[in-house]
């Protein structure tokens, strides 16, 4: 994996962006360099003479050579093969090194300026080439140096020897740069190459971990169930026995039997629940009326909260709405009215208030005045098969999150505080809702 995302070929960039940019900066600096050198020949005209006809050509040919190129570069849409890629690299190096021999030689001059554009193909070799590679290009850049200089002397006698010690300077300058920019890549390559072994090192033990975790959530989860599957399956298997086998009377048998049938019903709704929240139904979304939802909700618990003595208070605009699953968010709030209920002291209230955030949320809040949840038993709430319940499933408010968030919203508890217990349905906001939604308030009462 690691050879596939940093290759030991010669081509650091590894993708189409890092190649555009790569290769852009080569071609700027390629044309503004060779600009440059034209606007100083035109300036120190005096010095060099007059920029004739041919070099204006051949000047012109190679920034149009590299406009089109740019332009190329710059409208790919996908990475070039490898092939390409080589072939771009070696006909820019060539192009440039024949650029600057035949301008020098146009020049006719001992101190031409343009051999320096030769400084560009030694640049791309050294950051795109191998050592070897190096070497050669700046070994035919000495070359042409070399012998432009002794073509100009061959024309105008006699040679002056410090025009070659110039050449062999300036070759030596091309060299060393080189060879600099040349390490400097390695350094960055094998940098890459080590960020990526680490990379890959930190996913596989990052999916080690998934994997053990998961097994030891399954555990949990196992252990849970069968804890919560023994109980009933016990009580029922004991009060069977006890009707058939001991000499009772009607009324005990009967008795033995209602356990029985309780105990089954309680294995039926345990088995539900667990269904529910194993293999969790997606949600049927459509704009639908808060309130209306939250009125059934109450409507559905009042029996439960008359014989609680506990009030049921709904709050919410009318004509706010949300991107919701009636059925489903019903039995999340109903998980959660219920629990507010059994919460509540007798003569308390049980409110649902429900609003828009303002932006893309609509928020559902159930508050009751009950005891504070321990800190210690919080961080356990939304666990499955975690009840503080005598008889419950501790299946409610694992569903209940589940239901929100498979919605794109989540459910929390925002208050825990003495007679101010709170969770916080958050649900996304039909595209329709007005900001006239939170202000028209209503109240029902059950």
């Amino acid at each position: 994996m690691i050879e596939k995302l940093y290759t030991r070929s010669s081509f650091t960039a590894s993708d189409l962006p890092s190649f555009r940019r790569q290769e852009t900066v080569f071609i700027l600096l390629n044309i503004g360099f060779l600009a440059l050198l034209l606007t100083l020949h035109t300036i120190f005209a005096s010095y060099w003479g007059r920029p004739t006809v041919a070099l204006i050509l051949v000047a012109g040919a190679v920034l149009l050579i590299n406009t089109v190129e740019l332009a190329w570069v710059r409208g790919l849409k996908q990475q070039p093969k490898s092939w390409t890629l080589t072939l771009l690299t070696w006909s820019s190096i060539c192009l440039s090194l024949a650029a600057a021999g035949l301008l020098t030689v146009l020049v006719d001059h001992e101190d031409s300026p343009y051999f320096a554009v030769a400084i560009v193909p030694v640049l791309v070799a050294a950051f795109r080439l191998s050592l070897p590679a190096l070497v050669g290009v700046v070994g035919v850049a000495t070359f042409l140096n070399l012998a432009e200089v002794d073509y100009f002397f061959r024309h105008h006698p006699p040679a002056d020897s410090g025009e070659f010690f110039e050449a062999g300077i300036n070759s030596l300058i091309f060299a060393i740069a080189g060879l600099l920019v040349s390490l400097l890549v390695k350094q960055i390559r094998e940098h890459e190459s080590n960020l990526a072994r680490h990379l890959l090192e930190l996913k596989q033990a990052r999916a080690k971990l998934l994997e053990e975790e998961t097994l030891a959530a399954v555990g949990r989860l196992s252990s849970a169930i069968a804890h919560e599957i023994r109980n009933p399956v016990a009580m029922i298997s004991s009060s069977l026995a006890m009707a058939r086998r001991c000499p009772i009377d009607t009324e005990q048998r009967d008795e033995m039997c209602d356990i029985a049938a309780r105990e089954a019903d309680r294995l039926e709704k345990l088995t539900t629940e667990f269904l529910s929240y194993a293999r969790p139904r997606q949600p049927e979304t459509s704009p639908t009326v808060v309130l209306d939802t939250l009125a059934y909700v109450a409507s559905v618990c009042r029996a439960h909260a008359v014989d609680r003595q506990v009030a049921i208070e709904v709050e919410a605009a009318e004509s706010l709405e949300a991107e919701l699953d009636p059925a489903q968010i019903q039995q999340a709030l109903l998980n959660l009215v219920m629990n507010a209920v059994d919460a509540s002291p007798r003569g308390a209230k049980v409110r649902l208030k429900s609003d828009w955030d303002g932006f893309s949320e609509v928020k559902v809040w159930v508050t009751n005045s009950g005891s504070q949840i321990p800190e210690t038993v919080l961080p356990r709430i939304f666990e499955p098969f975690f009840t503080t319940k005598a008889r419950g499933t501790g299946l409610g408010l694992a569903i209940a999150r589940n239901i929100a968030r498979a919605h794109g919203g989540d459910l929390s508890i925002c208050s825990n505080q003495p007679d101010n217990i709170c969770f916080c349905l958050r649900l996304p906001a039909a595209k329709a809702v007005a900001d006239e939604a939170t202000k028209d308030g209503t109240w029902h009462e059950s």
